[in-house]
């Protein structure tokens, strides 16, 4: 039977700054149906405030509206549909922003961050097996990537969801459903960086710093990270034998680029700029590899020198979800946590109830924060 949830629902995106006052994500109790077949009904727990949501908010990647939103997050099992019998009412699960069919060409190849119906289902609101399953005085809200995390309770498809050790608490779970799997997975998966290779990281948020953590379980040196903030240049020190360049600065690209003697072999742009980008491809010696997992605003572009790209043999990739398979790597990063070689719990800037949730993105709005935790 259908139950009543809190849930935060954005019904516009074109709301002025600060967040706070226009209240752009309102708090309302909605309906929410009963899982369907293969759908699972959890109790979120926690769940991280990311760019990826904010960018809804501001209209930067524009979705179908109204949405539920929120897509980071962990929390427990309550309820199963027909059909999905390797969950357990009680079970701790993370959730994972892109469902995978499991039989698409790019999930049959092992890519299920590809997964065809996985993205045309987030593209519409709609879970990975068709409809909607929140309504709101009766009209169906959309679910945000599959999860609409920013919830009590949310049905997803168990195509969405991970099995986790219990013992892991739920604000350092909902991390390795995004900030984890997209900056470690961008380096371990989508660029394959090894012991000894120098890696540059644009833009020090949830998943450019996960980016410094993961290339340092790698064995990268040198390892440096860029971004204008200097309170996130010093976290990022922090973390390891990590070197540092304000972005602001005129020579920023030269400083890399001697700190590398020459360029570095794997640069990453986490900032979701084009600059950004631009500066990652200078960065980068020749021979070496850009990647890129940020996600600017849909009419972003770069201009790239094709005399470069393949005189020097140079290397351009996307990175989506960090080219991940989150049934394999979720429990591998979870190992590396436990190991205290990927210390993910150093990204967490604060929780925060639901209710302030609006000032929350003003926060991460403002750089003054890497991730913040919703308990719902």
């Amino acid at each position: 039977m259908s139950i009543t949830t809190r849930a935060a629902v954005l019904s516009r995106s074109d709301a002025a700054l600060p967040y706070a006052d226009s209240r752009p994500l309102s708090l309302e109790t909605v309906t929410l149906d009963p899982p369907g077949p293969g759908e699972v009904r959890v109790a979120v727990k926690a769940a991280g405030l990311c760019h990826s949501d904010l960018s809804v908010i501001n209209g930067d990647r524009p979705r179908p509206l109204p949405m539920a939103l929120g897509h980071e997050a962990a929390g427990v099992v309550e309820a199963l549909g027909d059909g999905v019998t390797d969950l357990a009412v009680g079970d701790h699960v993370v959730m994972v922003f892109m469902p995978s069919c499991g039989h698409c060409d790019p999930c049959a190849g092992g890519r299920p961050a590809l997964c065809e119906p996985g993205a045309a289902a987030n593209g519409r609101g709609e879970l990975l097996s068709g409809g909607r399953r929140l309504f709101r005085e009766g009209e169906p809200v959309n679910h945000h990537l599959g999860c609409s995390a920013f919830a009590e309770r949310a049905v997803v498809s168990r195509r969405s969801l991970v099995k986790i050790d219990p013992d892991l608490s739920f604000e350092e779970a909902a991390l390795f459903g995004c900030a984890v799997l997209t900056g470690v997975g961008a380096v371990v998966n989508t660029a394959g960086v090894k012991a000894g290779q120098s890696v540059v990281v644009i833009g020090l948020g949830g998943v450019g710093l996960a980016s410094v953590l993961g290339a340092l379980a790698c064995g990268a040196s040198p390892v440096i990270a860029v971004d204008l903030s200097e309170d996130k240049l010093a976290l990022a020190r922090s973390l390891g034998p990590v070197q540092t360049v304000n972005a602001a600065d005129p020579d920023a690209v030269d400083q890399v680029r001697a700190l590398t003697l020459g360029g570095a072999d794997f640069a990453f742009e986490m900032a979701g700029s084009a600059r950004a980008l631009e500066n990652a491809w200078k960065m980068t010696r020749r021979g070496g590899t850009t990647v890129t997992a940020g996600l600017p605003p849909p009419e972003a572009a770069l201009a790239v020198n094709i005399v470069s790209l393949v005189g020097e043999e140079r290397t351009l990739k996307g990175s989506y979800i960090g080219t991940c398979v989150p049934s394999r790597d979720i429990p591998r990063y979870v190992a590396l946590y436990r190991q205290g070689r990927l210390p993910v719990d150093r990204l967490m800037s604060g929780v925060i109830p639901l209710d302030e949730i609006n000032a929350g993105f003003d926060r991460l709005h403002a750089g003054e924060v890497v991730r913040l935790i919703v308990r719902p």
